[in-house]
């Protein structure tokens, strides 16, 4: 396969942390561009990875007609508005969780030329782990899977981050909320049908800093999930199922350099514990999207899929308010 060739809209931490390590891992791509809206910075950045392009701008970026796909980082509430701009200029786009600040929002991106792929950059449904884990729920390891629950948190007390301010998409619903919603819509394979949620807000920020959620599958499925921002750092996942768990060691920031853990407990027989292949979640994400870009193949997880996540989120926003269970809109 031909590599893809990328360009990055900033230099914003998970993009150089995580996101662009990954990547250059692989064969199948290559990073040609980097922009900041700072011209020195953008170097810096492309000098440290060994990338040969760097712009001052995001519409210089875009303007380069060698660059078939993006990769949007940028802080939440610019999501839409670049990934449209890309999308505009006959980009691909693979962009940052959660695709948009509301699902009125998120439509926008709908209404992108069809020949544009465009896709939530949900890094564990690429994981091998995941996709391990999805194989043996549905050969009924554990039985009918009845609640899927996780914990995830860390501590981030600077006014000054992103996740901080309210107005621009920042709080722990929209940061890691995200995450659990998106991977019981992947255990189960549908949508919840409501949703209850219980808030706790930074008396300064006004971002929620402690989260509780539950969602309600239908047919005995549930999701119950606490994320925090201002917690110790901790995440697992639990999927119970009529006769079995599986405990996800680390479920959404896997380690790239160590085997990815989950342990299979099936009632009365001995816990087996799963250590996957070492695998780079965000290289395989980066190949499947350019895959389906040589290919040109309709996406799995398209926008109408992130839609769809977004409106989950957006009833747990409106059960905040009215303290009840809330619909999920279709």
């Amino acid at each position: 396969m031909k590599p893809v060739r990328w360009g990055v809209v900033s230099t914003a931490k998970i993009g150089v942390e995580k996101v662009i390590p990954g990547m250059l891992k692989s064969t199948e791509l290559e990073i040609v561009a980097i922009a900041s809206r700072d011209q020195k910075r953008a170097e810096a950045c492309a000098k440290s990875f060994g990338i040969p392009n760097a712009y001052g701008s995001y519409e210089d970026l875009l303007a380069d007609p060698t660059i078939e796909a993006i990769y949007n980082p940028l802080p939440n509430h610019l999501h839409v508005p670049i990934t449209l701009a890309a999308a505009k200029a006959g980009k691909h786009v693979l962009c940052e969780k959660p695709i948009a600040l509301t699902a009125k929002e998120a439509k926008k991106l709908l209404k992108a030329p069809s020949d544009i792929l465009i896709q939530e950059a949900f890094m564990v449904r690429h994981n091998p782990q995941w996709l391990e884990i999805k194989k043996r729920i549905d050969k009924g390891v554990i039985g009918r899977v009845m609640s899927v629950h996780m914990m995830f948190s860390y501590h981030l007390v600077d006014p000054t981050n992103v996740r901080n301010l309210p107005d621009i998409g920042g709080g722990g619903l929209l940061d890691i909320g995200c995450y659990p919603i998106t991977i019981a819509r992947f255990v189960y394979g549908s949508e919840p049908k409501r949703v209850a949620g219980t808030f706790d807000r930074d008396p300064v920020f006004k971002t929620d800093r402690l989260m509780s959620g539950l969602a309600d599958f239908g047919d005995g499925r549930h999701l119950s999930f606490i994320v925090s921002t201002q917690g110790a750092p901790y995440q697992k996942t639990v999927i119970l199922g009529e006769f079995g768990f599986i405990e996800v060691e680390v479920p959404v920031n896997a380690s790239p350099d160590h085997p990815n853990r989950f342990t299979v407990s099936v009632t009365g027989k001995k816990p087996k514990t799963v250590d996957m292949p070492v695998t780079d979640q965000y290289q395989r994400q980066a190949e499947d999207f350019g895959r389906a870009i040589r290919k040109k193949t309709k996406l799995v997880y398209d926008a109408a899929d992130a839609v769809k996540n977004m409106r989950i989120i957006d009833a747990f926003f409106k059960a905040e308010s009215s303290g009840k269970w809330e619909k999920v809109k279709k």
